[in-house]
C-alpha cells in the first residue's frame, strides 16, 4: 500500500516539473513569435520607406526629363508663292516641301497671308485654276492641313476635293503626333465619335487605336481633340481610358512636336493683328537679301517667335499693296531684318529654300538663347 502511494506521489511531482517546462517552453516560444513578428514590422516599414524614396526619386527624375517647351515658332509666307509652279501636281508638291521643312524645325503655326489683299479666311470652296488671285493661299492652307492631320483621321476631315488631288504623291510628314496603330503613346489625336455611353461616363473617341478611347467628358461628335491616355489600362476592357487635354500639353509638359496649326491672313499685317496668343509675337524676323546678316545675330528668348518670309518680289511688295499700312521700308516692322543667305550664288531664293536655310541657321540661336537661360538658372 505504502508503494502505491509513493508511486503516485512520484507521478504528481513529475507531471508537474514537465507542467513547469513546458510552461517555460511557451513562454520562450511566445517571446521568439512577438520578436519575430516586431522585426518582420520593422522590414515592412523599412520596405515600404525605401518604396515611397524610390518612388519620389522617379518622380523627381520624370518630372527634369519632362521639360517641355514653352516657347512657340511661327511661320508666314504669302499663298502667291504657289503661282510660280506650271501645274497642279507642281503646286502640290510645292505646299508638301514648305510643309515638311516646317515639320523638320518644329514649327508650330504657319500663317498664309494674300499678298494681293484679298480678305481669304476660309479654306472652304473650290480652287478655280493657277493664277487666280486669293485662290492660291486656299490651296496651300488645305494642303498644309491635310498633311499635318494624321492618316488614321483624314478621311473624316478632308472629303474627295480638287486641291488634294495629288495629294497622296507627298512626301509623308512622319510627325510624332502620326502614330501607326499599335506604336505606345502617352498622348495621341483623335475624333470624337457619334456613339451612345452610359449615363455620367465620357464619349468615346478613335485615336487610330485597335480600340476606342473613352474620356473623361461629354463633347460633341466630329471634334478632333488631343487625349492623353491613363498610364495603366485594363487590357480585358473593351476600351481604353484616357482625358482630353489642350493640344499644347504634349509640347508643354511632354517635351513633343505635336504638329502644326494653320491659319489664312487677308494682309501682311494681319499677320501680326491676328495672332492666336494674348500677347502677340514678342519676337519678330523678316528675312530679305537687304537685311543684315544673321551671322552676327544673337536672340534673347522669348515666348513666341514670328518669322515672317516673302514671295516673289520680297517682303516690299507685301508692304506696298497692304492698305493698313504706311510704311515702305519693311524693316521697320520687325524687331530683327535679316539676310540668312549672305553671298548668295543665285539672284533668287525661292521661299521653300529660303524655310529651310533660314530655319537651320535660327535653330543654333533659339537652342543658344534658352540654353543660356537653363545654364543661368
Amino acid at each position: 500500500m505504502s508503494t502505491g502511494v509513493a508511486m503516485k506521489r512520484l507521478k504528481t511531482v513529475s507531471s508537474q516539473s514537465e507542467e513547469k517546462l513546458d510552461w517555460k517552453k511557451r513562454k520562450a516560444e511566445k517571446k521568439e513569435a512577438q520578436k519575430q513578428r516586431k522585426e518582420a514590422k520593422l522590414i515592412k516599414q523599412l520596405e515600404k520607406q525605401k518604396q515611397q524614396e524610390a518612388a519620389e526619386r522617379a518622380k523627381l527624375e520624370e518630372s527634369q526629363n519632362k521639360k517641355g517647351r514653352a516657347y512657340t515658332v511661327s511661320v508666314a509666307l504669302p499663298g502667291s508663292v504657289l503661282d510660280n509652279a506650271q501645274s497642279t501636281e507642281l503646286r502640290t508638291y510645292l505646299a508638301g516641301q514648305i510643309a515638311r521643312a516646317c515639320v523638320v524645325f518644329c514649327v508650330d503655326e504657319i500663317i498664309v497671308f494674300d499678298e494681293q489683299g484679298e480678305d481669304v479666311k476660309s479654306v472652304e470652296g473650290e480652287f478655280k485654276g493657277v493664277g487666280k488671285k486669293g485662290h492660291a493661299c486656299i490651296q496651300l492652307a488645305r494642303i498644309l492641313q491635310y498633311l499635318e492631320c494624321p492618316q488614321y483621321l483624314r478621311k473624316w476631315f478632308f472629303p474627295k476635293h480638287q486641291d488634294l488631288q495629288y495629294a497622296g504623291l507627298l512626301n509623308p510628314l512622319d510627325s510624332p503626333h502620326h502614330m501607326r496603330i499599335d506604336e505606345e503613346s502617352e498622348y495621341r489625336e483623335g475624333i470624337v465619335l457619334d456613339r451612345p455611353t452610359k449615363q455620367g461616363k465620357g464619349s468615346l473617341v478613335n485615336c487610330g487605336m485597335r480600340k476606342d478611347v473613352q474620356i473623361d467628358k461629354q463633347l460633341q461628335s466630329g471634334l478632333r481633340v488631343t487625349v492623353q491616355l491613363n498610364k495603366t489600362q485594363n487590357q480585358e476592357s473593351r476600351m481604353y481610358k484616357g482625358m482630353v487635354v489642350a493640344p499644347h500639353v504634349p509640347r508643354t509638359e511632354g517635351g513633343l512636336y505635336w504638329g502644326y496649326s494653320v491659319r489664312l491672313a487677308s494682309c501682311l499685317s494681319a499677320v501680326f493683328t491676328e495672332s492666336p496668343y494674348k500677347e502677340g509675337y514678342d519676337l519678330t524676323i523678316g528675312t530679305s537679301e537687304r537685311g543684315s546678316h544673321m551671322d552676327q545675330t544673337t536672340l534673347s528668348p522669348f515666348k513666341h517667335l514670328l518669322v515672317v518670309f516673302g514671295g516673289l518680289q520680297g517682303l516690299e511688295a507685301s508692304v506696298d499693296t497692304d492698305q493698313n499700312l504706311d510704311v515702305t521700308d519693311p524693316s521697320v516692322l520687325f524687331d530683327l531684318y535679316l539676310n540668312t543667305c549672305p553671298g548668295q550664288g543665285s539672284r533668287t531664293i525661292r521661299t521653300e529654300e529660303a524655310i529651310l536655310i533660314s530655319m537651320s541657321g535660327l535653330r543654333q540661336k533659339i537652342t543658344a538663347a534658352f540654353s543660356d537661360v537653363s545654364n543661368g538658372s
